[in-house]
């Protein structure tokens, strides 16, 4: 009788099928894999999982009592909202998981309604001034658009990207993560920047400060230390009293 041309001892064939069924592992589970195609574009594979599975809505809202966010004029519903969008971009790798921005535009422009917060040391990092868009509304926010050359402001979610110096300066890049509500910020130039019509001067003389072309500008005196610490993959939140984002939104839901 022909002898095989290939002999393996069974503690040998069992090695084999033991490598076998890890390499087909490693190639459909992402957990085993590199960078997977769902990926976003701003995380460390690794760490964005790792925080996709501790970042819990009920843990992150003890934040909103600790800080007395109400009683800087942020509603808890408002709060509870951004951290329903930002569970969801975390869970999907896009984001960081600590810092999260809020502009409410249901406050009018003499407010500061810019509140920047990391989650994970309970600490409001910024509370200030933000200006919204010329054709938005005057003292308030009260229309939002996302097409071109509107110079209205867009709600919904963002994550941040690259910070450059442009025509206004030291910017921060903003991609619109909503489908129809704000996915042409790139296109349009909706980013962060400083501008001096960001002022309490204004609000003094005039009853509302400066409007922009549709930015969320900031005063100038903060927008660089404020860039810096938002720049590549933090979530901004931009809110208003507005019932048709809600009912469009799937982040808010």
């Amino acid at each position: 009788m022909q002898k095989p041309l290939i002999e393996i001892p069974g503690k040998r064939l069992c090695l084999f099928l033991l490598i076998g069924v890890f390499a087909l592992q490693s190639a459909f589970n992402p957990a085993y894999a590199g960078k997977s195609a769902g990926d976003g574009p701003y995380s460390d594979t690794s760490a964005s999982a790792s925080a996709s599975h501790i970042f819990s809505i009920t843990n992150k809202l003890n934040v909103y009592d600790s800080l007395h966010l109400k009683a800087m004029g942020l509603s808890k519903k408002v709060f509870t909202m951004a951290l329903k969008g930002m569970a969801k971009l975390v869970k999907t790798r896009h984001i960081k998981d600590n810092l999260l921005a809020i502009v409410d535009f249901s406050q009018p422009s003499i407010n500061k309604r810019l509140y920047v917060i990391d989650l994970n040391t309970y600490q409001l990092l910024y509370n200030t001034y933000v200006a919204h868009g010329m054709k938005t509304g005057k003292e308030k926010a009260i229309s939002f658009s996302n097409k071109m050359s509107s110079n209205k402001s867009s709600l919904g979610f963002y994550v941040t990207g690259m910070a450059y110096n442009g025509s206004n300066g030291y910017s921060l890049k903003l991609l619109g993560m909503e489908k129809g509500i704000n996915d042409y910020a790139m296109k349009r130039g909706i980013v962060i920047h400083g501008a001096d019509y960001v002022s309490e001067d204004l609000i003094t003389s005039q009853g509302y400060i400066g409007r922009s072309w549709g930015c969320p500008a900031v005063a100038p005196e903060v927008s660089q230390p404020l860039i810096d610490l938002l720049k590549e993959g933090s979530c901004l939140f931009i809110y208003a009293s507005n019932t048709t984002y809600q009912s469009k939104s799937s982040f808010v839901k």
